[in-house]
């Protein structure tokens, strides 16, 4: 498993879950979802949620925010 995928696996155990928002600016992964793809890949299995929000000129936005289901027997 490469070291973005690991940070993403301890970032949701930490802290339950994570968006791209959180992936950007607390790890510094900018491809939330391909790192997703890459775990699922390997047997991990994700909740995904889709949220709302505004972005900064207050416009509506959506984003998922990725949850763990299970992880692999061997992880």
């Amino acid at each position: 498993m490469n070291k973005q995928c690991e940070m993403v696996v301890q970032y949701i155990n930490d802290f339950g879950s994570i968006t791209s928002k959180d992936a950007f600016i607390d790890l510094g992964i900018a491809r939330l979802a391909s790192r997703i793809y890459d775990l699922t890949q390997l047997g991990y299995e994700f909740d995904k949620a889709t949220e709302s929000g505004l972005n900064r000129y207050g416009d509506p936005t959506h984003y998922a925010r990725y949850s763990l289901r299970k992880q692999p027997e061997s992880a």
